[in-house]
């Protein structure tokens, strides 16, 4: 099943057990694929329906951080809440070993030399980690790395 499919069933879903949270959540990923496939113009597909949730993983947990800032428990439980039910529609994330050891694998490919080839590494990384491991941390672990080598 698509994961467009999934998305609008699982709709369907929180509407009939009248939950409100996980109703609310799911609307506003559809709202985002609508948005995503008026801007791209073709209907998304699965791996463009994980950029867009994602997305929205990522902007909740912008949001934490403010509401973090400001002491607002309630909204952190809130966010928190809505990040665990979009991630049911991701894959399982790599631990932090996995990583290690794929960015211990593109650098053996890669064998860069300076600073200035951190772009190769990155453009080799994305497509192995993508939707499955925090990308600024991988940044930032290939950062440590080529700084040891160059």
């Amino acid at each position: 099943m698509l994961m467009r499919e999934q998305i609008l069933n699982d709709l369907k879903e929180a509407m009939k057990s009248k939950d409100k949270e996980r109703l609310a959540v799911i609307r506003l990923v559809k709202g985002s694929m609508q948005m995503a496939e008026l801007d791209k113009g073709h209907e998304l597909s699965d791996d463009e329906v994980m950029d867009v949730i994602s997305k929205e993983i990522k902007s909740r947990r912008d949001s934490i951080a403010e509401f973090e800032k400001g002491g607002r428990d309630d909204l952190i439980k809130q966010a928190s809440d809505e990040i665990k039910i979009l991630e049911e529609y991701l894959p399982k994330p790599f631990s932090e070993d996995e990583v290690m050891k794929i960015v211990d694998e593109v650098f053996a490919e890669v064998n860069p030399t300076s600073s200035k080839e951190m772009g190769k590494v990155m453009k080799e990384l994305t497509p192995k980690l993508k939707n499955r491991a925090d990308m600024s941390f991988v940044s930032k672990i290939v950062k440590e790395k080529i700084n040891k080598v160059g």
